[in-house]
């Protein structure tokens, strides 16, 4: 049954397989429009009254993967009054191949919640993006039953999902959970070759060379740095672009270092030294994204992890407790990297496995705001806003404008906020708290810190 739409979908996998995380669109893609002050009114009420047919809501997705939904299921789903089954609609609207189902999806929503999502700017490229941005914003409960349809749905188009809904103690939030456009990385550790389907491929242990034969990069170029054990290494964007993910030994410490294009944030975790004597974690892009976040996971153990805070949300090292240590990725040119640090290594122009990397691989994709749904927008800042985000020593979120902090230290200010400070490193910041210490930073788009700590403090120039 899933057949019909896992060949519908295979040309749209591999056209989206070079391009990051994919299109936002259900049937096509382009950009939303961005409006932060859009108005999602109030959440549906949610009744007591008796649900929707579970057979009409598993005939509907059944029908979808057969090749076409089943539009009295869908009208009698739509009468029930049964709110939450809006998710399931939401999830059939990413899969959805025919414009007059999508229509009838739309209709149906609007129906079952009495609110039209129509209005909202992203509908204008995605009426999966608009009605999910609803649902965000309302935080409606699923209803029963839900996670095992959203299962049916997603391992008909990706199999390799099967291990992350089989944990039914998963601490993941599956209504938030939608899909990025590429199926999952399951390459062994040290795979070199791109995957069958077009995957995003990570790069283990990539070859270093010096500076000097870093020539190839542009000064102007961004990388992002890291130093472990007075080890530096810088990692070109656009070689981060491509693979999003990176497995490597820097100063005696195994890492991986994952890039999310969407949210403009790269992050490193010390992936080595587990509790009970576990191998280091090797960590690849599952193909899912979060509230416009890519969903990592562990190779061994099939354990999803929080992209943005490194905690297990699932398998094994969920049920061990583990939550990764993190280390700081700075934001810099090449040039201002590495004079700020001569005996920096750089990942080779070829990654070592002699693959071309082009100067801009997603070629602007995300210049006008989110391309997958994120929800209500913190207002207090532009969604595209880059910040430096920190975690103080007392627990406190803390996010700092990279522009406006870069400004003020030129001019000879003092950045500071909530026990943290900031300074320059090459052409980007680092943090270190009141007596000079370091503290864990990493720079990301505004939405994406802001939605992970929403209670995060903003630092004012």
């Amino acid at each position: 049954m899933a057949i019909v739409l896992r060949a519908a979908l295979v040309l749209l996998v591999w056209g989206l397989a070079v391009a990051g995380c994919g299109s936002a669109g259900s049937a096509r893609s382009g950009h939303p429009g961005v409006s932060e002050a859009y108005d999602y009114q109030s959440p549906p009420p949610v009744r007591s009254a008796a649900g929707a047919d579970a057979g009409d809501v598993r005939l509907l997705v059944r029908s979808l993967l057969a090749g076409s939904l089943d539009g009295d299921a869908l009208a009698r789903v739509a009468r029930s009054g049964d709110v939450g089954q809006a998710w399931l609609l939401g999830d059939l609207l990413r899969f959805v191949q025919d414009e007059g189902d999508e229509s009838a999806l739309v209709e149906a929503f609007a129906r079952l919640t009495g609110r039209d999502p129509r209005p909202n700017p992203a509908s204008d490229a995605s009426s999966w993006r608009s009605v999910t941005n609803h649902l965000i914003a309302w935080d409606l409960p699923a209803p029963p039953g839900y996670v095992a349809l959203k299962e049916m749905l997603f391992t008909a188009i990706e199999p390799g999902w099967r291990a992350f809904f089989a944990d039914r103690d998963a601490d993941i939030d599956w209504r938030l959970v939608s899909w990025g456009g590429v199926p999952i990385d399951a390459r062994p550790a040290g795979a070199t070759a791109p995957c069958p389907r077009g995957c995003i491929p990570a790069l283990d242990d990539p070859k270093l060379t010096s500076a000097r034969d870093g020539d190839w990069y542009d000064d102007d170029a961004i990388v992002f740095g890291v130093v472990v054990g007075g080890e530096a290494v810088a990692f070109p964007r656009n070689i981060m672009e491509v693979h999003e993910m990176v497995n490597v030994t820097i100063g005696g410490r195994r890492l991986g270092i994952p890039y999310c294009t969407l949210c403009a944030s790269a992050q490193a975790y010390f992936t080595d030294r587990l509790p009970g004597g576990r191998p280091a974690a090797v960590l690849r892009t599952s193909g899912l994204l979060s509230r416009s976040n890519k969903v990592m996971y562990e190779l061994r153990t099939r354990s999803v992890l929080d992209t943005f805070t490194g905690r297990a949300l699932s398998g094994p090292l969920h049920d061990a407790g583990i939550t990764l240590e993190q280390t700081s990725v700075v934001a810099s040119s090449w040039g201002a990297w590495k004079r700020a640090h001569p005996r920096t290594r750089i990942v080779a122009r070829d990654g070592g496995i002699g693959r071309d990397y082009p100067a801009d691989p997603l070629r602007g994709r995300d210049d006008d705001g989110p391309i997958f749904p994120i929800g209500p927008a913190d207002p207090r800042l532009p969604v595209r806003e880059r910040v430096i985000g920190v975690i103080a020593r007392d627990g406190t979120a803390v996010a700092f404008s990279s522009d406006q902090a870069r400004a003020a230290l030129a001019d000879g200010g003092r950045v500071a906020l909530r026990g943290v400070r900031l300074l320059a490193d090459g052409s980007g910041l680092r943090a270190v708290d009141h007596s000079g210490r370091a503290l864990v930073a990493h720079e990301a788009f505004w939405f994406a810190w802001s939605q992970f700590h929403s209670k995060t403090a903003v630092w004012k120039p």
